[in-house]
């Protein structure tokens, strides 16, 4: 087991994993950037080293200021958390080089499932079913004309890299393929610095269901159910569940199965989540992997009873896996809604400032990740979230009530949040009866007139 772990990140993942670390018996180094000097979690680490200035390229995503942390604070490993660096072939291979250990996956498997392109032919490659589409990066807008009309309109274009649906456009007809394909490449170029784009047949009104995999350095790899993550706003999620009411316990197996084999394919190590799509028909299809911890990894550690975090750690100190897949059983049902400084009714814009009050609710079956405080001030300079609440009861229909006693019961104060843009999804009849689909929340928005506010 590591002895010190250095945690290249900030807000609720970093006070996440510096618990796991606390139960582990693991000491703790949290680095800040300046604008997050008042962070609560930096009392609860052992040693905290402020890395520069509030702009992420001048703190967290600065490598050589990280790695100068770790090498002074003499850590054994280092968790990137989400975002920022935690998929970053480069940072997990600095990391190798200066012998300090990267919780998370190889750098070249990083780099191979991190390039949605690559990842699409590992997948074939491995009778992983994918949603029709380009073999590879497309060059140019004459082939990409020629492969749409194999495919067929609609099309979805996508930026090999990144993520958070960034580089996503779709096109109806050719003329639209062109303007849309530009589009996604300027944006793909500004958000990640690589232009390169694929096409895939646009899967009308799907699911989006992931799996979450666990694989260790000797060749085995488990599944631990899936995730519904179909409440979403131009790719962002709002709500994540588990188990999803669109799956049956036999699509349920062959999806896990078929997350495992796509793991083992990637030759992937550690805690990862195996992306699809499922459409009207129950057809699911590949659409990506994560090479590193979700945002929602909570909801699975509820309805498993695994902490995911710990397990990551485990796994990247050498050791193997502590379950087979017979012990991995998914016991009720849990609900995540993500809390962000948001205002839904101004399309979204974020709401930095100071919490006036934050009083987070509490009671049968109701957890808060959180790492703000009243009095905390939500910089501007990051993403947006708060906290995510989780409930976890016997029954989705308990979960719903649950949660929405928790979410009434949630005093935030100082700034706008997303609190009650989720009540009226988890009282919406769509949500409730479980039948909606990645577009329910555009389309709902749409027919109340609500995206211009």
């Amino acid at each position: 087991m590591f002895r010190r772990i250095l945690i290249a990140n900030r807000g609720e993942i970093a006070q996440r994993i510096i618990r796991a670390c606390r139960e582990l018996g693991v000491e703790t180094v949290a680095v800040y950037s300046e604008a997050d000097a008042d962070a609560l979690y930096l009392r609860q680490a052992d040693e905290t080293i402020c890395i520069g200035k509030a702009a992420s390229a001048e703190s967290y995503l600065d490598i050589p200021s990280i790695i100068s942390a770790a090498e002074i604070a003499d850590v054994d490993a280092i968790h990137p958390g989400y975002g920022f660096l935690a998929e970053n072939a480069h940072f997990a291979e600095v990391c190798k080089s200066c012998q300090i250990g990267f919780i998370g996956p190889d750098p070249e498997v990083i780099a191979s499932v991190g390039d949605k392109s690559r990842a699409r032919e590992i997948a074939m490659a491995a009778k992983v079913p994918v949603v029709p589409g380009s073999p590879g990066a497309v060059k140019d807008d004459v082939e990409a004309a020629r492969l749409a009309q194999e495919i067929g309109y609609p099309i979805m274009i996508k930026a090999a890299s990144g993520g958070g649906g960034k580089g996503m456009r779709v096109a109806s007809n050719e003329p639209s393929l062109k303007n849309q394909m530009r589009a996604a490449q300027n944006e793909a170029k500004a958000a990640f610095g690589d232009d390169t784009v694929y096409l895939e047949k646009f899967v009308e009104r799907p699911r989006h269901v992931e799996v979450q995999i666990l694989a260790d350095n000797e060749g085995n790899v488990i599944h631990l159910g899936e995730r519904d993550c179909s409440v979403q706003r131009r790719h962002q999620k709002l709500i994540e569940e588990s188990p999803s009411a669109a799956l049956t316990p036999k699509l349920r197996d062959k999806l896990g199965a078929t997350a495992v084999r796509m793991a083992k394919a990637a030759n992937y190590v550690n805690a990862g989540t195996v992306e699809f799509l499922l459409d009207k028909d129950n057809n699911f299809y590949f659409i990506e992997v994560n090479a590193r911890i979700q945002v929602e990894h909570t909801v699975t550690e509820m309805v498993t009873g695994v902490d995911l975090i710990q397990e990551q750690i485990r796994i990247a100190s050498g050791q193997p896996l502590r379950f087979k897949q017979k012990d991995i059983q998914l016991r009720g049902h849990a609900i995540e809604c993500r809390i962000n400084a948001e205002d839904p009714a101004r399309n979204f814009q974020p709401s930095p400032g100071t919490l006036t009050a934050f009083v987070p609710p509490g009671g049968p079956g109701v957890r808060v990740d959180s790492h703000c405080y009243s009095g905390y001030r939500i910089p501007p300079n990051y993403d947006s979230m708060i906290g995510k609440l989780l409930v976890h009861r016997n029954t989705r229909d308990e979960a719903i009530r649950t949660m929405l006693r928790a979410l009434d019961e949630f005093v935030i104060e100082g700034v706008a949040s997303t609190i009650p843009l989720q009540r009226e999804i988890l009282k919406h009849a769509d949500f409730k009866s479980g039948g909606h689909d990645t577009g329910f929340i555009e389309r709902w928005f749409s027919s109340h007139g609500r995206e211009n506010g």
